[in-house]
């Protein structure tokens, strides 16, 4: 009878032995591990940008990654308009595009890992590395053509797509007939350096331990050298502190 319970026991806690060893499995956790997203960021507008990530296992619950985030940086007072005449939209103001390129270093540290085939693995995350800057021309398509009071042309009609210019482009309410979209002033870039600092949290979900979706969400600090005219009469600031979102998508293994 003895025997009996003994072996009962015994089979009775084999399910709780086969968790804990996969338990102790999982806690190896990945070696590598690759993933790509959208960012989203309180300096960005709708969409920031994009990232990708390669990580390594260091040890434990540690991991390193290289990552590079691209992203527009808009000014605060970014307001868009529309001509009353033509329809066309532009950024009042705005004379240059802000672009950068953000090549990181950080780590990473599992709170929490999630099981082989659900669940939410929690990690804490840290970041730096240089900020490539790049002032973009903001061109619009000004109406240089003469009327009269009742709005009717006097002249040929003269429309020219040129960088908004406070000193030159004075009507910008009526003249301006819109923008000439951002891969106008692409060609004519101008390059800032800095440097930028992230922590956040990230919240991984994935129905198998070797697929990876989820979102980072923390705070960003990022500060150039130079001046950044973005809206020439407004004050540019060559700092700035952003909340971001980035969701995600990769692999492990």
């Amino acid at each position: 009878m003895r025997r009996f319970l003994l072996v009962l026991v015994l089979v009775s806690f084999l399910p709780v032995g086969l968790a804990m060893a996969q338990t102790a499995e999982e806690e190896e956790g990945y070696s590598r591990e690759f993933t790509y997203g959208l960012n989203f960021n309180s300096n960005g507008g709708l969409l920031g940008g994009a990232m990708i990530k390669q990580v390594y296992h260091m040890g434990g619950k540690w991991y390193q990654f290289w990552a590079l985030e691209g992203v527009e940086v808009k000014h605060p007072k970014e307001i868009r308009y529309q001509n009353p005449y033509t329809g066309g939209t532009y950024i009042k103001g705005k004379s240059n595009y802000l672009f950068v390129l953000r090549p990181q270093y950080g780590r990473e540290y599992t709170f929490f890992r999630k099981a082989a085939e659900s669940g939410v693995q929690v990690n804490g995350v840290v970041a730096a590395g240089p900020s490539i800057g790049i002032l973009a021309p903001y061109y619009i398509q000004y109406d240089y053509t003469p009327y009269d009071v009742n709005r009717q042309p006097i002249g040929p009609s003269d429309i020219r797509t040129e960088q908004y210019d406070p000193r030159v482009h004075t009507q910008p309410d009526t003249h301006i007939l819109g923008s000439s979209g951002v891969f106008t002033g692409l060609a004519e870039p101008h390059f800032r350096v800095g440097a930028n600092a992230k922590a956040g949290v990230s919240f991984e979900y994935g129905r198998y331990m070797e697929s990876v979706t989820g979102i980072e969400v923390g705070l960003l600090y990022e500060a150039f050298a130079g001046k950044l005219d973005i809206i020439p009469q407004a004050s540019n600031n060559n700092t700035f502190l952003s909340v971001y979102l980035t969701l995600y998508y990769g692999r492990r293994r």
